[in-house]
């Protein structure tokens, strides 16, 4: 497994060892071992698998302390932009994102480590994406930022008229909002 290094401290795209030939294809899609050597020490304790159609923003969504999680993504088939923003108190690249195409094609992963908040666009007709989290659900403790936030700016590559939300993602506050809200507790 190869590791690049985003502009954002802790934010990583995995790219698998691939092998392929008139069969098909091979890869480890995690190894303990591996990424614990890579990566550092993460256990993932939960598996979760979505299946949505071109159009859909699922996020911007967190759970709060001591429930976080830090996630690792991929897409089984179809192809998604990826995006983690960074909320983590005194980062200095707090509020600033990075975005990643992945897809069942290239195959990579992108590991977001606790203290992020996490969504994703679906770029193609149908996509299968799965993740893994290293602390189980706990609806109690969940947070989201608004996915049209307009100093985030993000480019989620779909025009607005295509764009398909949950009602709750309708509703989200804004990274401002949501810094104010945080100081105050």
């Amino acid at each position: 497994m190869k590791v690049i290094r985003t502009a954002i401290e802790g934010l990583l795209i995995l790219e698998p060892r691939l092998f392929q030939d008139a069969r098909g294809y091979f890869f480890e899609a995690f190894n303990e071992r591996d990424f614990e050597a890579q990566v550092g020490p993460v256990r993932f304790v939960q598996d979760n698998e979505s299946k949505s159609c071109y159009g859909v923003v699922r996020g911007l969504h967190f759970q709060t302390e001591p429930y976080a999680q830090a996630k690792l993504v991929r897409v089984i088939r179809g192809k998604v932009l990826d995006v983690a923003v960074d909320l983590r108190p005194g980062s200095p690249t707090f509020g600033k994102y990075e975005a990643v195409e992945l897809s069942g094609e290239n195959h990579l992963q992108f590991f977001i480590p606790r203290g992020f908040t996490h969504g994703f666009s679906v770029l193609s007709e149908e996509v299968v994406f799965q993740y893994k989290c290293d602390n189980f659900y706990h609806p109690e403790s969940e947070g989201a930022l608004a996915w049209d936030d307009p100093d985030l700016a993000i480019d989620w590559r779909i025009p607005p008229e295509k764009i398909i939300l949950s009602e709750k993602d309708r509703h989200h506050p804004s990274l401002r909002e949501l810094s104010a809200s945080l100081l105050h507790h």
